[in-house]
C-alpha cells in the first residue's frame, strides 16, 4: 500500500513537482530502497534503478550529493544509478561513489581514467582495493598527487610492467622512491633497482623504517660499489628483532598472538619492532613512545589501535611500556572502554598526523641547523 502511494506520487512529481519536492521524493524513495537492500530481488532493484536514475538527473546538487554518500557504500546499490552519480559533473557528487562504490566494475573505472580528469583519478586512488590494470592506469595516466596516492593504498596491486613505471617515475622523486620501496609488495628486482639509483636520503629512510629491507639495501650497495658496507651494531639488531618477527609469523600464528607473547615475556625490543611493521610507524618513534614511562601517554594505545591489536594485547602492550603493576585496575577499566569505543580508521588518521606532524618539524630542525652552518662559515 505504501509502495503503491509514493509510486502514484513519484509519477506526478516527475511531470510539475518542484525541485524540493523531487529531493523529498527521492529522499523518501532512497529510504525504502536501503530498508530493504538486502531483500530485493534483481526486478526489483531494476525497478529502484529506473525510479532513482530518473530522478537524480532533476534534482539539484545538493540532493544529488546527499544521495551519492548514502548510495555510495552500498553493495547492491543500483548500477545506472550509480554510474550516473560516478559520472556527474560535481566532484562533490562523484567522489564518494569513486572512492567507495563496490558496483562499478574495473571496466567503469577504467573509461573514467581514460578521460584524465585528475580529480577523478585521485579518487579512484583511494578506494579500498584497486586490480592491476586499474593501478597500472592511474600510474600511467596520473599526476604526481595520483600517483603519490595510489603508490601508498596497500589495497592496489600492480603489474610487473606498473611496478616498472613506478621506479622510473620515482628516480627524481625521493618522496615517491620511498613510497614505493617501503610497499611490502614490491618484486625483489625492482626493488633493487630502485635502490640502485636511489638517494641517500632515500635509503636512510627505508632502512630505518623498515628494518628488514636494510639487509636488501647493504646487498645492492655493495654490489655497485664492490664493497661490503658494514651495518651498525643498532641496525644490525634491529634487523634481527624483524627478523624474529616475521619468522614468527611465518610460523602460522596471527600478527596479534605474536605481540601479545612478545609483550607478555618482556621483549620490549620484539614488541616495537612489531607495532613498527603493523602501524607502519618508524621505529625509533615506537620507541620513543613505548620508553615514555608518564602515565598520561596514552599514544602506545593508539599505535596498538592503529596496528589493529586486540585489547588483550594492547594491554601487554600498556604494562610492558608502564611496568608490571603500575596500572590499577580502575585504570585498565577505563584505559579498555576507551580502546573498544576507538575506530582503527581513526587511530591511523591520528598517527599518521603525527608522523607527518614529526617529519615535518624534523625537516625544519634539519633545515635550522643547514642554515646555522651556512650562516657560521
Amino acid at each position: 500500500m505504501v509502495e503503491r502511494s509514493l509510486l502514484a506520487e513519484i509519477e506526478g512529481t516527475l511531470s510539475n513537482g518542484s525541485a524540493d519536492k523531487q529531493a523529498d521524493i527521492l529522499r523518501r524513495i532512497t529510504d525504502l530502497f536501503l530498508a530493504g537492500v538486502n531483500r530485493y530481488s534483481h526486478e526489483q532493484i531494476d525497478l529502484f534503478d529506473s525510479v532513482i536514475s530518473c530522478l537524480a538527473q532533476k534534482i539539484e546538487l545538493k540532493a544529488r550529493a546527499e544521495l551519492a554518500g548514502r548510495l555510495a557504500p552500498v553493495e547492491n546499490a543500483p548500477p545506472t544509478a550509480i554510474l550516473r552519480l560516478a559520472n556527474d559533473e560535481s566532484m562533490e557528487v562523484a567522489g564518494p561513489v569513486l572512492t567507495q562504490s563496490p558496483r562499478l566494475t574495473d571496466q567503469d573505472l577504467l573509461e573514467i581514467a581514460e578521460n584524465n580528469s585528475q580529480e577523478r583519478m585521485l579518487a579512484i586512488s583511494k578506494r579500498a582495493t584497486l586490480s592491476e590494470n586499474v593501478s597500472d592506469a592511474l600510474v600511467a595516466r596520473g599526476n604526481r598527487d595520483v600517483v603519490l596516492s595510489v603508490t601508498r593504498n596497500e589495497g592496489a596491486r600492480f603489474s610487473d610492467a606498473g611496478y616498472g613505471t613506478l621506479v622510473a617515475k620515482s628516480m627524481d622523486d625521493e618522496v615517491l622512491a620511498i613510497g614505493v620501496g617501503l610497499r611490502k609488495d614490491i618484486p625483489r628486482q625492482h626493488f633493487q633497482a630502485l635502490i640502485a639509483k636511489a638517494s641517500e636520503v632515500v635509503l636512510q629512510k627505508l632502512a630505518a623504517d623498515h628494518p628488514l629491507k636494510a639487509v636488501e639495501v647493504q646487498k645492492v650497495l655493495a654490489n655497485i660499489t664492490g664493497q661490503n658496507v658494514p651495518m651498525t651494531a643498532k641496525a644490525q639488531e634491529e634487523t634481527k628483532v624483524a627478523a624474529e618477527f616475521e619468522a614468527a609469523r611465518r610460523t602460522g600464528q596471527s600478527a596479534d598472538a605474536v605481540v601479545y607473547d612478545f609483550a607478555a615475556s618482556g621483549k620490549f625490543a620484539e614488541t616495537v619492532a612489531a607495532l613498527s611493521a603493523l602501524s607502519r610507524t618508524p621505529r625509533e618513534l615506537v620507541e620513543s613512545i613505548m620508553s615514555e614511562r608518564r602515565g598520561d601517554n596514552d599514544f602506545a594505545l593508539l599505535l596498538a589501535k592503529a596496528a589493529g591489536l586486540s585489547w588483550a594485547t594492547a594491554m601487554q602492550v600498556c604494562i610492558l611500556r608502564r611496568g608490571p603493576g603500575s596500572i590499577s585496575p580502575m585504570g585498565l577499566n577505563a584505559a579498555r572502554r576507551n580502546y573498544e569505543k576507538l575506530q582503527m580508521e581513526t587511530a591511523q588518521r591520528v598517527v599518521g598526523f603525527y608522523k607527518q606532524r614529526r617529519a615535518a618539524v624534523s625537516n625544519f630542525e634539519n633545515l635550522a641547523q643547514d642554515i646555522g652552518t651556512v650562516a657560521a662559515g
